[in-house]
C-alpha cells in the first residue's frame, strides 16, 4: 500500500539489448520493500525481446512503466526518463546491475540525513566475485560516507549503475549531456560531466556505502582495452569541455588526472609490465580531440553541435 507520508522515488533502468538481464535487474527493484515508488524502463533496443519481457512484468504489477525509445545514447535514455517521471527523488540503475531489497530505502534515507545533499552515488560491487571475477567487473568502491562540495572539497567520482538525484537538482544544473555517454558520439563520463556540474552550482555530493548494488556486467580480458578507451575517450571530452568554458579547476583536474595516468605507465614500464593505463591515455586523447568537434554552449555547459 502506498505510503504519502514518505517521499515518491521513481526508479529507473535505461536498456539496449539485454533480454537475458532485464528481468532479473526488475525482479530486484520490484522486491523493495520501500512502499511508495516505481520502475520506468527506458529501452533502446534494436529488437522487441526486452519489451516484451518488460510488458509481460508490468501486467502482474502496475508499478511497472515502459518508454521506447527510436534513438540511441545513455543520455538521452536519462533525458527522457528525468522528463517522464514524477518523483522528487529519482533512483537509477543499470540493465546489469541486481540490487537488495533494501536499495530504495538507504536512498531515501540517505537524503533524510543530510537533507542539503542533491546527488548520491552507492557503491557497485561484482554480483559474482568468484575466480576473476572481482578483477574483470567494472566497480565502484566507497569506504566511508563523504561529502563532495565547496566546503569539504571535490573529486571526479561516481559511476551511473547506482546513483540517484532530487529532481531539484536537474532543475539547478540541467540534465545530462547527450553528446556524453554510451551510445553518444563521445562514449562515456556522462556522470562525471553532472557531478561536476553541479559542484560548479553549489549542489552537495553524498559519497554512500550502504547504497549497494551487484554488477552482473564481468567483461573478459580481451573486453578491457576497448572500454578503457571508452572510458578515457568520455573523460578527455568532459575535462576538456570545461576547460575550453575557461574552468581553471577542471583544466587542473584534467592534468593531474593525465599525470597520475602517465606517472603508472611509466612506474609499470619499469617493472617491465604492460599498462593498461596506456588504453586508456590513448583514448583521453582522442576523446579531447572528438569533443573539438562540438561546440559549447556556456550558460549550460553542454556540447552543441557546430555550426
Amino acid at each position: 500500500m502506498e505510503n504519502t507520508h514518505l517521499p515518491f522515488v521513481s526508479a529507473v533502468i535505461c536498456t539496449r539489448n539485454r533480454p537475458d538481464k532485464i528481468g532479473n535487474a526488475i525482479e530486484t527493484i520490484l522486491a523493495n520493500t520501500y512502499p511508495n515508488f516505481d520502475l520506468t524502463i527506458i529501452d533502446q533496443s534494436t529488437s522487441d525481446e526486452t519489451e516484451a519481457i518488460v510488458r509481460r512484468i508490468g501486467e502482474r504489477d502496475g508499478r511497472v512503466r515502459y518508454k521506447r525509445m527510436s534513438t540511441s545514447g545513455l543520455s538521452r535514455a536519462y533525458n527522457l526518463a528525468i522528463a517522464s517521471t514524477t518523483g522528487p527523488i529519482i533512483a537509477f540503475t543499470d540493465d546489469d546491475c541486481l540490487v537488495p531489497a533494501d536499495w530504495i530505502e538507504k536512498i531515501v534515507s540517505a537524503f533524510e540525513d543530510q537533507r542539503d545533499g542533491e546527488l548520491i552515488y552507492g557503491q557497485v560491487v561484482p554480483a559474482y566475485p568468484e575466480g576473476d571475477g572481482e578483477a574483470l567487473t567494472p566497480l565502484l568502491r566507497i569506504e566511508k560516507p563523504e561529502r563532495l562540495d565547496r566546503t569539504n572539497g571535490f573529486r571526479v567520482f561516481g559511476m551511473g549503475a547506482n546513483f540517484a538525484a532530487r529532481r531539484s537538482l536537474f532543475e539547478r544544473t540541467g540534465v545530462f549531456d547527450e553528446a556524453l555517454g554510451g551510445g553518444g558520439p563521445l562514449k562515456s563520463s556522462q556522470d562525471f560531466d553532472l557531478a561536476y556540474r553541479a559542484f560548479r552550482r553549489n549542489a552537495v555530493i553524498l559519497l554512500r556505502p550502504e547504497v549497494i548494488v551487484r554488477h552482473d556486467g564481468r567483461r573478459e580480458k580481451e573486453d578491457w582495452p576497448a572500454l578503457l578507451r571508452a572510458y578515457g575517450f568520455g573523460d578527455g571530452a568532459f575535462y576538456s569541455k570545461h576547460a575550453r568554458c575557461r574552468d581553471a579547476y577542471a583544466t587542473w583536474l584534467a592534468a593531474k588526472n593525465f599525470t597520475v595516468v602517465g606517472t603508472k605507465i611509466l612506474v609499470k614500464r619499469a617493472l617491465g609490465r604492460r599498462p593498461a593505463e596506456v588504453d586508456y591515455l590513448a583514448g583521453f586523447v582522442q576523446g579531447v580531440r572528438g569533443g573539438l568537434k562540438f561546440g559549447v554552449d556556456r550558460t549550460t555547459l553542454l556540447y552543441t553541435e557546430k555550426n
